[in-house]
């Protein structure tokens, strides 16, 4: 029988194994970080489609054609969104363009002027803003739009189109692959995980895919009605550029107070430079309100509920951390593994707050875990109730 001591060292050695493994597994990740994004996009992808390819099946489709309406489905929204978006956007921006000496002149003899009246400050002195915008303009001249912007970058190496090339290609191919055989790679994964970790494995996992649906489905979804929403309000309003202020407002909406923020400042400052009246600024705030009335109170609990729990900070955090370690890819992981890392932490506490080191000598009763200001040691309070 062995002693204590060597059973805690053996507990730690295997600890030490799984530690080691997550290390490797980052590092295997980070040096395969360039290919590895289309994989990771497929594997979303079907992940997100899976639930409509066994609910076909429950109907009594077989796999196959479940997968095949399932995977035409989401190719054919995936086309019509790229038909509409990219001519719009690239409208939109040949129109910033076009109206970028109106937003230079009015920063120079409008903006610029009031700041300074009321901090005392010369800016002008020190910034030569003149220089900058005539720089922005001729790039933008030079370039000829963003699609010969990206087009010009992408032909100075003929292995980045190449690239490019082969992760558009592939990106359908593994899709339909993964989305096939979503449920035999759970399966051979879930037989990999030994057996006395299966039970708090399978509840982790589970937790995890809750977390991730309520990201992934739920955000997505409120993105894109805020995006349409806020585009079509401040095209009502009569501002040029309002349908490009309400796509990047609801883009950003995934980072709490963001992303109508930044709707709000570049919304006011179109409606001064297009109008310069107060009436079109009340009409951005308004659409604006409305938008945040119709989250808060309807798409947000409804969509996404309140299973994330990320915090503004950490979202902004897990996205800054993701880029500069991975690159593109980490920022596409950023917000996926952070909910993922949020459902461990949960799962940490809850075992920390059950241990011996937490508890200590006296064991400590559910209520008291459940309220942290609660002291154990004490004695309940009297009841005072009138006889």
């Amino acid at each position: 029988m062995q002693s204590p001591a060597l059973d805690d060292i053996a507990r730690f050695l295997r600890r030490l194994q799984w530690v080691a493994l997550a290390l490797g597994v980052c590092w295997l990740v980070w040096l395969l970080a360039p290919i590895l994004t289309p994989f990771v996009f497929a594997l979303m992808l079907a992940w997100l489609g899976d639930p409509l390819v066994d609910r076909l099946q429950r109907a009594g489709r077989s796999r196959n054609v479940a997968v095949t309406l399932v995977f035409t489905a989401m190719a054919l929204i995936l086309l019509a969104g790229l038909l509409i978006l990219v001519p719009l956007i690239e409208r939109q921006i040949s129109t910033l363009v076009a109206s970028w000496p109106h937003y230079r002149d009015w920063f120079m003899l409008t903006a610029l002027p009031w700041v300074e009246q009321r901090i005392g400050v010369e800016i002008t002195d020190w910034l030569d803003f003149g220089h900058i915008s005539q720089l922005v303009r001729d790039n933008w001249d030079q370039a000829g739009g963003i699609a010969t912007t990206l087009l010009g970058y992408l032909s100075r190496s003929g292995f980045a189109v190449i690239g490019l090339v082969a992760n558009v290609a592939l990106l359908p191919v593994i899709t339909f692959f993964f989305l096939r055989d979503w449920d035999l790679l759970v399966e051979r994964v879930a037989s990999l995980i030994p057996r006395d970790y299966l039970d708090i494995v399978s509840r982790l996992a589970r937790e995890s895919s809750d977390v991730l649906g309520a990201f992934l489905r739920g955000q997505f979804l409120v993105m894109l009605v805020l995006g349409v929403m806020y585009g079509l309000g401040l095209w009502a309003v009569g501002l040029d550029l309002g349908i490009l202020i309400g796509l990047i407002a609801g883009l950003l909406t995934f980072v709490p107070y963001l992303g109508p923020a930044s709707g709000i400042i570049l919304g006011v400052i179109a409606a001064l430079v297009q109008f310069g009246d107060w009436q079109h600024v009340a009409g951005v705030l308004v659409v604006f309100g409305i938008g945040q009335v119709i989250e808060s109170y309807v798409l947000t609990p409804k969509l996404v509920g309140d299973r994330i729990g990320l915090h503004p900070v950490a979202v902004i955090f897990a996205v800054l951390a993701g880029g500069q370690l991975f690159g593109f890819l980490g920022m596409l992981l950023a917000l996926p593994v952070a909910a993922v890392v949020n459902v461990l932490l949960r799962y940490a506490q809850e075992r920390y707050r059950h241990s011996r080191l937490y508890v200590g000598a006296h064991p400590v009763p559910e209520e008291a875990l459940a309220d942290p200001l609660a002291d154990p040691h004490l004695p309940p309070p009297a009841d005072h109730r009138p006889e």
